[in-house]
């Protein structure tokens, strides 16, 4: 059910009441990010999935050229002039030691640096204790490979649970764990507004506010929450995420939503929102377009503007 106008603002007042920040530790993540617009910029694996061969991508269009995920650096970098890449869990040919290892090197053969890992989901709310643990510890295993492959954090997908609502009791106390494993790592968990419900932006903050970690943070999806909440009610929502947002954010210009219906998003605005909120970290361009190489250089033409 989507929320109603006067829900939405009650939530926005409580999150601008509470102050929506962290109260970081002095032993909190300290990356020092690039200033120089292009430098700012990555790209995710996602829009490229029916190229990538891998095992656990079920997207793979077999009809597409393929290719290994050890090749994806050196054509974005040859391709858009982007030297930063955010890839999927998924998209991995292997998680052995020996292929995250030859991943490293092709990235940096590359000129290339991986800025964030894109996890699957957990199910962090879930009243089986044993789903919750499956969760946590699916994403211990990638904070270990992030810290093998030189990622500074992973982005944590968060599952519905059948026939239950969203608890933030429960989630941040799972999400909590995840955290502080990150931490010992220095690795930052970071959760994004996607999924309606599961992975509602007010959900998310609401967590991230109750466990009060610097190491589980936002990743503001530009427009993601506009399939659910009206362009207006999604920039506010922004608004509140990019104070919590450390490393990444996702840039798109158009979403889909559920009935088929396709919003623009109004990326200047939400650009200005970043910059408003000192939001210092990378924006990775996922784009919606089915050819996903005209889609990503529209979006880096346009975020470019945005940050000059």
């Amino acid at each position: 059910m989507n929320p109603s106008r006067r829900e939405f603002l009650t939530r926005v007042s409580m999150l601008t009441a509470a102050g929506g920040v962290i109260e970081a530790a002095n032993n909190g993540p300290k990356t020092k990010f690039p200033t120089k617009p292009i430098d700012r910029l990555a790209v995710t694996s996602y829009p490229f999935r029916a190229f990538i061969a891998s095992p656990t991508n079920r997207a793979r269009d077999n009809s597409k050229p393929g290719m290994d995920l050890k090749e994806f650096p050196a054509m974005i970098v040859k391709e858009f002039g982007i030297h930063n890449i955010n890839p999927l869990a998924d998209h991995f040919g292997s998680t052995d030691a020996a292929y995250v290892d030859s991943l490293r090197e092709a990235i940096a053969k590359a000129g290339s640096h991986i800025v964030d890992l894109g996890l699957s989901s957990g199910r962090f709310y879930d009243p089986d204790p044993a789903e919750r643990a499956r969760g946590v510890d699916y994403g211990r295993k990638w904070i270990d490979i992030a810290v093998q492959i030189g990622s500074p954090s992973v982005r944590q997908h968060i599952g519905g649970a059948r026939g239950a609502k969203p608890d933030v009791a429960l989630a941040s106390d799972t999400l909590g764990q995840l955290a502080e494993y990150g931490s010992k790592r220095n690795v930052v968990v970071n959760l994004e507004n996607d999924s309606p419900g599961s992975e509602d932006p007010f959900f998310i903050l609401d967590v991230i506010r109750k466990v009060n970690s610097p190491y589980l943070r936002s990743l503001p999806d530009f427009g993601n929450s506009q399939r659910t909440y009206s362009a207006e009610e999604n920039q506010r929502a922004l608004t509140e995420l990019f104070k919590y947002a450390y490393d990444m954010s996702h840039v798109k210009s158009r979403i889909e939503s559920r009935d088929g219906q396709e919003h623009t998003i109004d990326v200047p605005t939400i650009f200005a929102i970043a910059k408003a909120d000192s939001y210092k970290g990378y924006f990775s361009m996922e784009t919606t377009n089915p050819d996903p190489y005209a889609g990503t250089h529209e979006l880096v033409e346009l975020s470019l503007k945005c940050l000059s």
